[in-house]
């Protein structure tokens, strides 16, 4: 096959995969037919991602992998179910979205996951990892349940195996009627080493009929005999247990083949036709390569994990230019800097994430305070509960996590931080509208799910130096508390070197209305939706609050604003139900002071996927749109600014 040295910008001439609209003309190809399919799908995967940006390197390497899927399963009739969605573009391309690929992530484009209502081959909505071998287990028994002939099998990742969610599954799984595969594609080498040839060999003797019709047979013949069945069960765990990692497996109820070259497309088509009618749960471990067919994805599967829209030349754009202007720092910047300062002033601090060291930069830290860093894999509950039980030994923990991930361990954040009120102290990243990825990534929730734990400090910075004075504002809080701060970069403000953390519950007025007849408005602000805000106060000569803590609210500047002001208007890139708008509303409720409160914040609904920017104006959120609200709201007069309803 050949390898690409660059990615091509011009559209590869792929003539027979261009004949396949749907994966069912794979189930007639020869196997020479089937290695062209997924040369051209190698090399329209390349060309279609370097149009777009996007995942990249584990797309590329489950190619062959796909193909033998489609080919070997009657897909949509019969269940795959991806985990994650990272490797399902080439899934994509196969099932008639070829041409769209293109604008995949895009406004309005494909989505970046397997999504249900796109296609009826995306048969479960995946975004975070972890989630398939639940999901499979459960179209299994219900076709079951059902009477119904149906194939289940979900492909998952050596990472996303990490997971307590997926053993959950698999111990389930293992100890129920069910016929179940489960495809293990083992990219990282993190449970085996690759035993090739001999592993290859008995992938085709384990799966083949005659082998199973022998042991089937066996079994019944041994039956009879006085402890023979438990010595033969004993002799073929042991057999496979020398060549393969199959007794975790095996133990767990499943029969275990493999690993088997993820890239030799007819062992990969033969052993799943032979594996797709066997009875009960079947575990298949395949071997690939990250960015397969791209040498230098092959050679930093890290750093092409995704990758922008190429330059015109083919080659992606350099991450730093060769004379670059001063660059806004990006907020995972500004925690990674804090870290590690704050980790040379007080050496009870201990950083923890679940494998999000690079997103969340943790690189330095991990580096220089590797006795202090513990990356638990895709665990989010462990990573919580693990810094609720530093937090119990005096240790001051630092949970490096982005929004939709501490969904995952919102119970352990309730029940074992807490309700013991314990010092762990969380950074939020990715809060907000995060883009591309859409709403199983967007941080939609979070001031919404913190603001109602007791005790829970919650504070939003509206800049980088306020990052970073928060930060440690919620480190030196003898309890529970969390910065969230978005993706990307901020306003671009100078941020200082030294660690003095921001006062909580306090709000900065940045603007005061010079109206003195007329309708007075007031912008309560939290966090990002100050840059706009600062641009509507002028625009409406209105006053301009950062409010800062979400939790607990400043009190004083609330009411003082509810005095001073005929229209109070709150801001928040959250969704309204709950969030931070409603925390002034109660706060207004239960003082009994009665007055016009417009909530803006993100819809009760879930944002689609785009840029940051695309989706906040559709939101109503950028400057026109907040300013447009307000003058409705405005013209509406007296009766309707009453109401105090959400926009």
């Amino acid at each position: 096959m050949k390898l690409f040295d660059d990615i091509p910008v011009e559209r590869p001439a792929t003539p027979l995969l261009d004949t396949l609209d749907t994966p069912a003309a794979l189930r007639a190809m020869t196997t020479a037919q089937l290695a062209q399919v997924a040369d051209e799908l190698r090399a329209y995967l390349l060309y279609s991602v370097g149009v777009s940006g996007g995942h990249f390197g584990a797309g590329l390497g489950v190619v062959e992998l796909t193909v033998a899927l489609h080919q070997a399963l009657e897909t949509p009739h019969d269940r795959l179910v991806w985990d994650v969605g990272h490797q399902a573009y080439p899934h994509k391309i196969l099932t008639g979205r070829r041409e769209a690929m293109p604008n995949i992530r895009h406004h309005g484009g494909l989505a970046a996951f397997p999504r249900r209502a796109e296609s009826a081959y995306d048969t479960f909505g995946v975004g975070h990892s972890s989630t398939s071998i639940s999901a499979a287990l459960g179209m299994a028994l219900a076709a079951r349940t059902r009477g119904e002939q149906r194939r289940v099998c979900a492909v998952i990742g050596d990472g996303a195996l990490t997971a307590g969610m997926a053993f959950e599954a698999l111990a389930h799984a293992g100890h129920v009627d069910a016929n179940l595969l489960v495809v293990l594609n083992d990219n990282e080498m993190s449970i085996s080493e690759n035993v090739g040839g001999m592993a290859s060999y008995l992938a085709r003797i384990l799966t083949s009929k005659p082998y199973t019709t022998m042991r089937e047979s066996g079994k019944k013949v041994l039956s009879h005999l006085p402890g023979a069945l438990e010595l033969a069960r004993r002799t073929e765990e042991h057999m496979k247990g020398m060549v393969s990692p199959a007794t975790l497996f095996e133990e767990m109820g499943f029969n275990y083949i493999g690993p088997i070259d993820g890239h030799d497309l007819p062992l990969l088509v033969q052993t799943l036709r032979n594996m797709r009618d066997l009875e009960g749960p079947q575990f298949l471990h395949v071997k690939t390569c990250k960015g397969k067919g791209f040498l230098p994805a092959e050679a930093d599967p890290i750093g092409y994990h995704a990758i922008t829209k190429l330059e015109k030349n083919g080659a992606p754009p350099p991450l730093k230019p060769a004379t670059p202007a001063p660059p806004k720092k990006k907020y995972c910047n500004v925690f990674g800097d804090w870290l590690c300062d704050m980790a040379a002033a007080d050496e009870r601090l201990i950083g923890i994430t679940p494998a999000m060291r690079e997103g969340s930069d943790l690189v330095r830290f991990s580096q220089q305070y590797p006795e202090r860093y513990f990356d638990v894999a895709i665990a989010e509950q462990h990573a919580v509960t693990l810094a609720a039980g530093m937090a119990c030994e005096a240790m001051k923990p630092v949970v490096a996590i982005y929004s939709t991930f501490l969904q995952r361990g919102y119970d352990q954040l309730i029940h074992d931080v807490a309700v013991q009120d314990l010092d762990v102290t969380f950074a939020i990243d990715r809060a907000g509208l995060v883009g591309e990825d859409g709403p199983t990534h967007h941080g939609s929730l979070d001031l919404s799910y913190l603001r109602c734990v007791p005790g829970m400090v919650v504070l939003a910075p509206a800049d980088e130096a306020e990052c970073r004075a928060m930060l440690s504002a919620a480190y030196h809080h003898p309890g529970p508390a969390a910065v969230r701060y978005p993706r990307g970069s901020g306003p671009g403000v100078e941020i200082p070197a030294h660690l003095e953390p921001a006062p909580i519950g306090r709000a900065q007025v940045r603007r005061e209305s010079g109206a003195e007849a007329g309708r007075r408005v007031a912008l309560l602000a939290f966090g990002s939706l100050n840059t706009p805000a600062a641009e509507v106060a002028e625009r409406l000569d209105a006053s301009h609050l950062n409010m800062r803590s979400v939790k607990p609210l400043d009190r004083d500047a609330v009411l003082a604003a509810a005095a001073d002001h005929d229209l109070l208007v709150t801001l928040e890139e959250n969704v309204v139900a709950g969030g931070a708008g409603s925390a002034v509303n109660e706060l207004l409720a239960t003082e009994g002071v009665r007055g016009a409160v417009l909530n803006l914040g993100l819809p009760d609904a879930f944002v689609e996927h785009g840029k940051p920017a695309e989706l906040l104006a559709e939101c109503g959120l950028d400057a026109d749109g907040i300013e447009a609200a307000i003058r409705r709201r405005l013209e509406g007069g007296d009766d309707a600014a009453m109401t105090g309803e959400a926009r």
